[in-house]
């Protein structure tokens, strides 16, 4: 399915890093042409650089902080300004704030919320009806294994994942005879800045993870067979599985042993 999309145009939010980036990378080696959004203009440049000499990838570049509350609606008239026509929209930008309850910064788990949730169900709304009228197109939304949980230190972030999955789901459902797909890709613990960028710095040394390239793989081939979800990783899977038996007070009581905030260290 993604061959069909060759010489076609891809918006990957959230381009500059992680599985943003490796989505730009596989989706300019299989031919598509790409319009990258983050806040970082200088990432992005090199980014569209790099595209450029590798594959001749044409990119647009649009720097943007997405969860500003206008900022998908500029993102739409920009790119429609431009002459770009999007048949794969990537909503993978977002990110997550873990802390206890006495030390949480409400306004940054807003600005998640308005990231997450916000800026991903505006521009699938802008996008979506398009591709439906033209019985083309697909969108990948980046969940998150903790969509299928409570997530103690980090509720207000794994809730807005179960949002993207839920959501993701039911548009699927409403899509998939309209030649669209709308695949929610869930990962668990990936080798990206996620971490550092949540307050957990040190995560990726003492645990288990995938890396990028294994989940954006997981998303293209789930796109390809028109699923409306996928979770990354047997283990991952296996655990999406494992939460729906225990009872839901059990899942969030052991989930708090992840992400406790250790004490501050005593100075010598």
């Amino acid at each position: 399915m993604i061959d069909e999309y060759s010489d076609r145009w891809a918006l990957i939010t959230g381009a500059s890093s992680g599985i943003g980036l490796e989505f730009a990378h596989r989706l300019a080696a299989r031919g598509m042409h790409l319009v990258l959004t983050a806040r970082r203009k200088e990432k992005l440049e090199e980014l569209a650089a790099e595209l450029l000499t590798r594959h001749g990838t044409k990119t647009e570049v649009v720097v943007l902080d997405l969860s500003e509350q206008a900022a998908p609606a500029r993102l739409y008239e920009e790119v429609k300004s431009r002459g770009v026509q999007v048949e794969l929209l990537i909503n993978n930008a977002g990110f997550s704030v873990v802390s206890d309850i006495a030390s949480t910064d409400r306004e940054r788990v807003m600005e998640m919320v308005r990231l997450n949730i916000g800026a991903l169900t505006d521009l699938t709304y802008f996008y979506l009806p398009e591709m439906m009228k033209r019985r083309h197109g697909g969108i990948i939304n980046i969940a998150s294994v903790a969509a299928f949980q409570p997530v103690a230190y980090m509720s207000a972030y794994a809730a807005s994942k179960s949002y993207v999955l839920h959501f993701t789901e039911g548009l699927w459902a409403e899509a998939r005879d309209q030649g669209v797909t709308v695949t929610a890709l869930c990962p668990g613990t990936t080798q990206t800045e996620f971490f550092d960028v949540a307050g957990v710095e040190g995560w990726l040394k003492k645990h288990r993870y995938q890396t990028v390239d294994q989940v954006v793989k997981t998303g293209l081939k789930a796109l390809e067979k028109k699923r409306q979800y996928t979770v990354s990783g047997w283990g991952n899977y296996f655990l999406s599985l494992l939460v729906r038996i225990a009872t839901r007070r059990t899942v969030v009581v052991e989930s708090m042993k992840y992400f406790r905030p250790q004490p501050p260290k005593e100075k010598k």
